[in-house]
C-alpha cells in the first residue's frame, strides 16, 4: 500500500508504533483518513485520461463488492510493520518485506519471526528470483503515520534519496542493489515485481509525492544480473500490483487510487503492446474497476488465471476473470483491517493463501478455493 499524497509530521518517523486498533465503519475510516490529509489529491482520484473499456469487458454485470462468503482464516504471523510483497518459499516457509521496520522478515509455519536481512528505505514488494535469491522493490522510504489506530504508509521521509531494486541471498542475508536508475533518471518508489519465464523481471514504480507535487507511475523490464533496464509504459496514476497470466502473454497491473486493472499483450520479453482502450493508463487495455469507494493495492494471478486484487478500505480480495467480470469478492475480516496489500499461494496443491493484513501489522494464512498460478523460478526454475 502506498499513499504518497501529503505531508507528514517528521514525528512519524518508521518506528511510530500503533495503537491498539478498533473497529470503525468505512465512512468513519474515510473521514479520518481526509483528516489526516491523505486525501489532497484523493485516493480513489480520476485525474488523468478515462479509459474505455472494450465492448462488452469489463463488466462486472450489476455485481456489487457485498458480502461475499466467507472463507477459513488463519492469523500466522503478527506484530509485523506493514508487512507486504509475501513470497511462499519451496519449504514452506514464507518471506515478506516489512515497510516500516526496512527488513526482509523469514515466517515459518508455526509463526515465528526472523529478520533476513536489513534492507533499509521502504521494502515494497518481492519475489523469487532464478538464481534462488528474493528480489525487492524498495520505495526507498515512507511515512508511517495512524488513522483511527491503524497504521498506513505514505509521503517523503527526510532521508529519502532513490528507490531502488535490491536481491537478497536468503542463506546469508547479504543484499545487493541492482538499480537505482533507468536511463539516466532515478527510480522513485519502486512497488512490486514478476519474473517471466526468460528470467527478466517486470515492476512498477508508484512515485513519489510531497503532497504539492507527485510523480507519475512508471513500468519497467530489468534483468536479474543488474545490466539492463528500460522503462517500457508510464503516465500511469499509482502503478501497484503487477503480475502476469499463466501462458506468460498477458501483463495485469493494478493502480491504486483509480482502483482500476490495465492489462498489454507480451509479445517479446519486456516488450508490450497495449492501445485496444481509448486513454488507457500508460497505454494498457481497461480490464475492471471496482464498482464502490476501494483502492487496489497489490494482485496475484490463480492458475485458471483470474487475477485476485487485494483491495483496501473494502476489504478483501476481488477476483477478476481475463474478460474483466468479477468473479467474487473475498472479504478478509480480522480486526477491522482495512489495508489488505498483497496475496499469494503456496502449499502442495496451491490452495493456501498468504494475505497481508498490513495496517495491524499481520499475515494471515486462508484456505483459497481455486489454486494460485506457481510463479517461474517458485522452486527454483521456470514453471
Amino acid at each position: 500500500m502506498t499513499v504518497p499524497d501529503f505531508n507528514v509530521p517528521a514525528s512519524r518517523d518508521a518506528d511510530h508504533e500503533p495503537a491498539s486498533p478498533r473497529r470503525l465503519s468505512r465512512r468513519s475510516l474515510i473521514g479520518g483518513m481526509a483528516v489526516a490529509g491523505i486525501t489532497g489529491a484523493g485516493l480513489l482520484g480520476t485525474t488523468g485520461a478515462a479509459a474505455a473499456a472494450q465492448p462488452g469487458k469489463g463488466d462486472d454485470k450489476g455485481k456489487k463488492h457485498g458480502k461475499g462468503k466467507k472463507v477459513a482464516i488463519t492469523v500466522l504471523a503478527t506484530g509485523l510493520k506493514f508487512p507486504e510483497g509475501p513470497v511462499a518459499l519451496p519449504n514452506g516457509d514464507v518471506v515478506v518485506v516489512e515497510i516500516h521496520r526496512k527488513t526482509l522478515t523469514r515466517i515459518t509455519s508455526d509463526g515465528k519471526t526472523s529478520v533476513v536481512a536489513e534492507l533499509g528505505g521502504g521494502p515494497n514488494g518481492a519475489a523469487l528470483g532464478p538464481d534462488g535469491r528474493v528480489y525487492v522493490a524498495n520505495n526507498g522510504g515512507m511515512y508511517a503515520f495512524e488513522v483511527g489506530g491503524f497504521v498506513f504508509a505514505g509521503g517523503i521521509p527526510a532521508d529519502y534519496t532513490s528507490g531502488s531494486i535490491q536481491a537478497v541471498d536468503l542463506s546469508t542475508g547479504a543484499v545487493q542493489t541492482l538499480y537505482t536508475e533507468a536511463e539516466g533518471k532515478p527510480l522513485r518508489g519502486p512497488n512490486d515485481l514478476v519474473f517471466d519465464a526468460a528470467g527478466g523481471f517486470y515492476f512498477t514504480d508508484h512515485g513519489k509525492s510531497d503532497g504539492s507535487t507527485g510523480d507519475k507511475g512508471r513500468l519497467f523490464y530489468a534483468t536479474p544480473d543488474g545490466r539492463s533496464i528500460k522503462q517500457i509504459a508510464g503516465g500511469m496514476e499509482g502503478p501497484n500490483g503487477i503480475g502476469l497470466s499463466p501462458d506468460g502473454k498477458r501483463l495485469y497491473v493494478s493502480e491504486t487510487y483509480t482502483a482500476r486493472v490495465w492489462w498489454w499483450d507480451v509479445t517479446a520479453p519486456g516488450v508490450v503492446k497495449g492501445g485496444k482502450s481509448l486513454g488507457g493508463s500508460g497505454g494498457g487495455n481497461f480490464l475492471y474497476t471496482a464498482p464502490d469507494y476501494t483502492n487496489f493495492d497489490s494482485l496475484g494471478v490463480e492458475a485458471n488465471g483470474n487475477v485476485c486484487v487485494a483491495s483496501m478500505i473494502h476489504a478483501g480480495i476481488s477476483v477478476v476473470n481475463p474478460h474483466g467480470e468479477l468473479v467474487e469478492f473475498v472479504p478478509i475480516a480480522v480486526d477491522g483491517d482495512p489495508g489488505i496489500t498483497n496475496i499469494c499461494w503456496g502449499g502442495r496443491d496451491m490452495r493456501t493463501a498468504y494475505i497481508t493484513a498490513s495496517s495491524t501489522g499481520k499475515l494471515l494464512k486462508v484456505d483459497w478455493k481455486r489454486p494460485g498460478l506457481k510463479l517461474n523460478f517458485a522452486s527454483g526454475s521456470p514453471r
